[in-house]
């Protein structure tokens, strides 16, 4: 995507020895890009969400296990690494998918061989993430033409950010609204601010104003006003882990989202990269777990201050205790239907697998 007119990725190699990574809790009061050198910093920036986004996630961890075999090429340095990144994040399937990859691939090459083999395997990790977008997209794109009334521009409201900064490149969600207005369709977003991080506001209005995409940011509770008073197209949302039967995990306040477009006859779709599919679990309201961070990120709140410094505001009582659940599950008879990179299908387990007919039986 492209950054004042500079074409950019969210992670890249830095001479076969360092990761260059987009610092997102900076944004977007301020753009700065980082390096990570050793597996601690790449845990860390997975688990305090300098990077975030199943997607990412994944393509971090790749990097991650790279930098780690730098150091060690051994095999107890190859588990360890698997081990330190699998505890970052818990909801994200997308980390345990690359990190099972990369174990698995790596086990096979000699130790001497190991650092190169590794730092190959994580560009292809993020070069397929970009290919699955690509392909997302481009499915998309002919559900927001089906969207479209007339010469109307198409309202699109989407939650959370499911962006290029949440992936390698193009994004999930976003990925039909780049491939809409590239293609000259007149589209506009509703973008939820997403608390308590507020991605939304923060990083998905960011980007789109980046790539010059016609937004407005709303706050979280004005999605089904809005879907009341016919001014919503279609829903699109992204999601970190879904049920081989079609729910869906996605950043919390999906689930309501879901609830007002079934209430007014809102097509509510969510883009689903295949690698975020958790072919072992069913129910996905029982069976996902659910991230609980911690509490500060509900009761302080980050922006840029009267005098220009960027700094947190407390918005509770020092006293009051916080619950703060990062995702919710919106089960699969509420979502219209799938967009993967191989084409739409309802959420349903034979709608998954007829188009992925190889995860039968498995």
């Amino acid at each position: 995507m492209r950054v004042d007119g500079t074409p950019m990725r969210t992670i890249w190699p830095v001479d076969g020895a360092r990761v260059g990574i987009i610092d997102q809790t900076r944004l977007p009061h301020e753009f700065v890009t980082l390096e990570l050198t050793n597996l601690a910093e790449a845990a860390h920036a997975i688990r305090a969400m300098l990077v975030r986004g199943a997607p990412l996630i994944g393509a971090t961890a790749a990097y991650g296990v790279a930098l780690a075999l730098s150091a060690d090429p051994s095999d107890a340095a190859l588990a360890q690494a698997v081990a330190v990144l699998a505890e970052t994040r818990p909801t994200a399937i997308n980390l345990r998918w690359a990190l099972d990859r990369a174990r698995r691939h790596l086990a096979e090459v000699a130790p001497a061989d190991r650092a190169a083999a590794a730092w190959a395997f994580a560009g292809l990790i993020a070069d397929e993430d970009v290919g699955i977008n690509v392909a997302i997209g481009r499915h998309g794109l002919d559900l927001v033409k089906q969207a479209r009334k007339g010469d109307a521009t198409v309202n699109i409201l989407t939650h959370c950010n499911a962006g290029w900064l949440a992936t390698v490149d193009i994004g999930t969600a976003t990925a039909p609204i780049y491939a809409a207005h590239d293609a000259g369709i007149p589209v506009h977003v509703w973008v939820d601010e997403t608390r308590p991080r507020n991605q939304g506001a923060g990083l998905t209005a960011w980007e789109l104003g980046r790539h010059g995409v016609p937004h407005t940011v709303i706050v979280d509770n004005v999605g089904g006003h809005l879907m009341q008073h016919g001014l919503v197209d279609l829903c699109i949302v992204g999601t970190d882990r879904t049920t081989a039967s079609g729910d869906v995990a996605n950043k919390i306040g999906t689930y309501l989202k879901a609830l007002a477009a079934h209430d007014n006859g809102v097509p509510f779709y969510v883009a689903l990269p295949s690698p975020t599919i958790d072919w072992t679990l069913d129910d996905g309201v029982k069976e996902i777990p659910i991230e609980q961070r911690d509490g500060t990120e509900v009761s302080l709140v980050p922006g840029r201050l009267a005098d220009g410094t960027i700094g947190h505001v407390r918005v509770t009582p020092e006293t009051s205790p916080v619950a703060n659940y990062a995702f919710d599950v919106t089960p699969a008879r509420l979502v219209t239907a799938l967009i993967t990179e191989r084409g739409v299908a309802p959420a349903t387990r034979e709608g998954l697998l007829g188009l992925f007919p190889e995860r039968r039986g498995a």
